[in-house]
C-alpha cells in the first residue's frame, strides 16, 4: 500500500494513514442539500473528495465511499411550498441536475449515495439510545434535543470551548431547550408543514434534525467507527461537531479516525455562498468554460487552501491545459502500462501521498510536457497520459479537446463541416492572392469563437476559443 499522510482536522496535524482493515478504506462525505443548483463551491468539495477517492483506489485500496444526499430539511420544505410542488418533485429534479454536473466535471460515482429520507428508522434508533443515556430529552415544545453539556468531548474537532459558545452566535435560542447550546435531534411536526415530512415516532409525529441524518447514514453504511469523514470547512462546526456528539454519545466508540475538510472558494475575498449572493452555479460556468478546464482550475490549488474564483483564473487554467494537450498532439505513447517505479511517477506519487498535494502532482505533468516538446519521447507521453488520468485529466485526444465547446460558447453553434468549409474558402482566397477575403474569413471565424492555427503550408488545426 501507500505512504499516505493526511492532514487530520481532529489532530490538527498530518498523520500517517493506517486504515482500520488492511487494504480497505471506509469514507463518508457530507454531500448536497438538494433544493437548488450546485455552485462552484459545491463543485470544489465534490472534486476534492473525488481526487481523494481516485488516489486511494490508485494506491491499491478497496474503497467504500459514501456521499449522502440531504433530501429533507427546512430549506427544502420552504422551497417546495413556495414552488407549490411536493418535496419529492423538488429534490428529484435537483438530484438529477447534481448528477449531470458531476458527470460533466468527471466526478466518479461514490459506491453509496444514501438519501436521508431512507434512514429515518436508523435516526430514531440513535435518538432512543441517546435518550436512554440522558444525552437527549423531549422539550416542552415537542422537539427532542441533544444535551450538549452532558457529552464530555464536545468541541474536540473544532477546538471550541463550551464556555466560549454564547447563545445566539451559532445556535438558535429556543425556549424549549434546557441550554441554549443544545441542538435539535427530532423536530416536532407543525400543522402548516406538508404531510410528507411527518414521520411517526415515540415522541410524536415529526422529522429529523440535519445533524442526526449524517450520523445515521454513516454508521448504517460504514459501521460505528470508520476511517475517513469529510466535507467542506464550513461543516466543521457545528455539523461535524454535532455528528461526533451524537454518534459517539450513542455508541461509546470513535466515529472516524481521520477528518478531512476542503477549503472555501472565494470571490473578491469572501466565501462563495448562496447567503451572500456571490455564487456562480456549475451550469453557468460550463456555458463559458470547458468542463475539463474547470476541473483543472480546481485541481491546481491544494484542497485545503482557499480557491479564488474569477474568469481571469479560469482563462489562465485553460491556457495551461492547452499546453498539456498541445504537447501530446501528434505524438504517440509506447503502449505500455504506467510504471510507478519510474522517476516522474515516483515524484507524482510522493506529492499525492503528501496530503493529496495536487499542485505538485500537476507540476510533474508540466515537466513531462516539456520533455515531450523537446524529445517527442513515447515513454514521456505514456507517463503524462497515465498520471493525468489518475486526476481525471487528458482523457480525450488533443483534437477532441481542441474542437470541444462549452455549452453556450460562441462557436458552439458552428458545426465542423461549416468550419472546414470556411477554412477551404480561406485557403482558395489565399491561393488566388485575395488576401482581403482570406482575412475576413479568419476574422469571421474568430468572432464565432474559432481560432485557426496556421503554419507556412497553410492552416493545420483549429480550436474553439
Amino acid at each position: 500500500m501507500s505512504n499516505l499522510k493526511i492532514y487530520n482536522t481532529l489532530a490538527r496535524e498530518k498523520q500517517s494513514f493506517k486504515p482500520i482493515d488492511a487494504g480497505k478504506v471506509r469514507m463518508y462525505v457530507c454531500g448536497m442539500t438538494v433544493y437548488d443548483y450546485c455552485h462552484v463551491g459545491h463543485g470544489r468539495m465534490l472534486m476534492a473528495f473525488d481526487v481523494i477517492y481516485r488516489w486511494l483506489k490508485a494506491s491499491g485500496y478497496d474503497v467504500r465511499y459514501a456521499r449522502n444526499i440531504t433530501d429533507i430539511d427546512d430549506k427544502i420544505i420552504k422551497r417546495a411550498v413556495e414552488n407549490n410542488e411536493t418535496i419529492g418533485q423538488l429534490t428529484g429534479r435537483f438530484i438529477k441536475y447534481m448528477e449531470e454536473d458531476c458527470a460533466a466535471l468527471g466526478i466518479l460515482e461514490p459506491t453509496d449515495v444514501p438519501k436521508a429520507t431512507q434512514y429515518v428508522p436508523q435516526m430514531l434508533g440513535i435518538i432512543e439510545k441517546l435518550e436512554a443515556k440522558d444525552l437527549a430529552y423531549k422539550a416542552a415544545d415537542g422537539d427532542v434535543n441533544y444535551a450538549v453539556r452532558q457529552f464530555e468531548g464536545y468541541g474536540k474537532l473544532s477546538g471550541k470551548s463550551l464556555d466560549d459558545l454564547r447563545a445566539g452566535e451559532r445556535v438558535d435560542v429556543n425556549t424549549g431547550k434546557r441550554d441554549p447550546l443544545d441542538f435539535v435531534l427530532w423536530k416536532s411536526a407543525k400543522e402548516s408543514e406538508p404531510e410528507e415530512v411527518k414521520w411517526d415516532s415515540k415522541w410524536g409525529k415529526g422529522r429529523p434534525g440535519w445533524h442526526i441524518e449524517c450520523s445515521a447514514m454513516s454508521c448504517a453504511l460504514l459501521g460505528e467507527t470508520f476511517d475517513i469523514h469529510g466535507g467542506g470547512a464550513d461543516l466543521q462546526f457545528p455539523h461535524h461537531e454535532n455528528e461526533i456528539a451524537q454518534s459517539e454519545g450513542a455508541s461509546g466508540k470513535t466515529l472516524a479516525n481521520y477528518w478531512i475538510h476542503n477549503g472555501f472558494v472565494r470571490v473578491d475575498g469572501e466565501k462563495m455562498s448562496k447567503s451572500l449572493g456571490n455564487f456562480f452555479t456549475i451550469r453557468e460556468v460550463l456555458k463559458q468554460f470547458d468542463a475539463e478546464v474547470v476541473r483543472f482550475f480546481i485541481l491546481r490549488a491544494h484542497y485545503r487552501s482557499p480557491l479564488n474564483y474569477s474568469d481571469v483564473h479560469l482563462d489562465d487554467a485553460r491556457g495551461a491545459l492547452n499546453r498539456l494537450y498541445t504537447a501530446l498532439d501528434g505524438v504517440e505513447g509506447d503502449g505500455q502500462p504506467l510504471d510507478w517505479n519510474e522517476d516522474n511517477a515516483k515524484r507524482f506519487a510522493e506529492a499525492m501521498d503528501d496530503d493529496f498535494n495536487t499542485p505538485i502532482a500537476v507540476s510533474v505533468l508540466f515537466d513531462l510536457a516539456s520533455e515531450i516538446n523537446k524529445t517527442k519521447s513515447p515513454v514521456a507521453v505514456r507517463q503524462l497520459k497515465g498520471l493525468a488520468a489518475v486526476l481525471g485529466l487528458l482523457e480525450r485526444s488533443p483534437e477532441e479537446y481542441r474542437k470541444a465547446a462549452p455549452q453556450g460558447a460562441a462557436g458552439e453553434g458552428m458545426d465542423e463541416a461549416a468550419i472546414e468549409a470556411a477554412i477551404a474558402t480561406r485557403a482558395a482566397a489565399k491561393k488566388s492572392r485575395d488576401f482581403a477575403t482570406a482575412d475576413k474569413v479568419r476574422a469571421d471565424l474568430l468572432a464565432a469563437g474559432i481560432v485557426l492555427e496556421d503554419k507556412p503550408d497553410g492552416t493545420t488545426n483549429w480550436r474553439r476559443a
